[in-house]
């Protein structure tokens, strides 16, 4: 796939009102809607990418994994490597075993689940004594690069028509059961805790 600068400009505008948000900007408020378009942009790339492999019959699952990895694990674990000393040296015991806790799951790419068990309310008070809540959604978009591929690889068996009708029923699904007031059980995280 070729490089696609006014990919990486839509990027940047998405990023930026969360930047703005997070600077306590109020007319930003709405901001965090940037994370969804970043999500969006991302799920275009990455389909894009794996498709067009899997037409030219070059995709191979454990080289995507790898790249992903490439691009991704360096930076987050050197995000954690600087925040345990801080966490360390700044934090009470009850919120430095709260910060292990997060350490754990971001490790893992669980911290949405983590958090979203956790929390009430993602922008409460107590979200600015959690340095590591902002890994929630690199631990979306690394569950998405984990499962996104296989089923691929498993509906590709039934041609692109059926990749297609099977993917939109999923997605038509998860946007009914995501406005709905469904009760949806979520998997449960607790063996991040005592």
């Amino acid at each position: 796939m070729n490089y696609r600068p006014e990919i990486d400009g839509l990027r940047a505008i998405a990023v930026l009102p969360v930047i703005l948000f997070h600077s306590g900007l109020e007319a930003f408020s709405g901001g965090f809607v940037g994370v969804d378009v970043f999500f969006v942009i991302s799920g275009y790339l990455i389909a894009t990418l794996i498709i067009s492999e899997m037409k030219a019959g070059d995709f191979r699952l454990l080289g995507f994994y790898e790249r992903r990895a490439r691009r991704l694990l360096p930076a987050l674990y050197l995000v954690l490597a600087v925040c345990m000393p801080f966490a360390w040296f700044t934090f009470i015991p009850a919120d430095l075993r709260d910060f292990g806790h997060s350490l754990a799951a971001s490790a893992a790419f669980l911290s949405n689940l983590m958090y979203a068990e956790a929390m009430t309310e993602y922008f409460d008070n107590s979200s600015e004594f959690k340095p590591l809540i902002h890994t929630w959604s690199l631990s979306l978009e690394e569950q998405f690069y984990v499962l996104f591929p296989l089923a691929l690889v498993v509906l590709w068996r039934f041609g692109i028509k059926w990749s297609i009708f099977f993917l939109s029923m999923f997605f038509g699904l998860s946007f009914f059961l995501g406005g709905s007031r469904v009760a949806i059980p979520r998997p449960s995280i607790r063996f991040f805790r005592h």
